[in-house]
């Protein structure tokens, strides 16, 4: 096995958490980082995240357990009365992934969103996708090209379900 193999994963935490929640287990998050680095050789994991100020316990948690995290801020919005925060951080997860393509050999997209398409159509076209890993059975049909590069967590729910 080749030694010094950069591999950066950039996680977009939202449809991650709601990907898997969907189908009805809870991800423990450092299991998933293990996970990461052991089958997918990831050095530097990006969690992309939405801030919100009471959930400072949840960011130092997720930093101990190895994710770089990067905040976008939330915007509060009501839906039948409902209060609900939206944490759109498509943007931020392109741009990162862009601004670190020099420092990594494959990057690995964690979302089913087809809003990467463009940046994960880049990536392969530069040989640096290792992988798309998909939280949930739909996801974008934008990414269906990319079915070769594409796994579905729940494959590993087993190893990573939170207890």
């Amino acid at each position: 096995m080749r030694k010094n193999i950069k591999n950066y994963a950039f996680i977009d935490s939202q449809n991650l958490n709601l990907g898997v929640r969907s189908q009805g287990w809870r991800l423990d998050f450092q299991k998933f980082r293990i996970l990461l680095k052991d089958k997918y050789k990831v050095e530097k994991a990006f969690l992309f995240i939405g801030f919100i100020d009471k959930n400072k316990n949840l960011y130092q948690f997720l930093s101990k357990s190895g994710f770089k995290i990067i905040f976008k801020p939330t915007v509060e919005y009501k839906e039948k009365s409902n209060k609900q925060i939206k944490e759109n951080i498509d943007a931020e997860l392109v741009l990162h992934t862009m601004i670190q393509l020099p420092n990594f050999k494959k990057a690995i997209i964690v979302s089913g969103d087809g809003d990467f398409h463009c940046l994960i159509k880049y990536l392969k076209s530069k040989n640096k996708l290792r992988g798309i890993l998909v939280p949930n059975k739909k996801y974008s049909s934008l990414l269906k090209e990319f079915g070769f590069y594409i796994t579905n967590i729940g494959l590993f729910k087993n190893r990573l379900k939170r207890k």
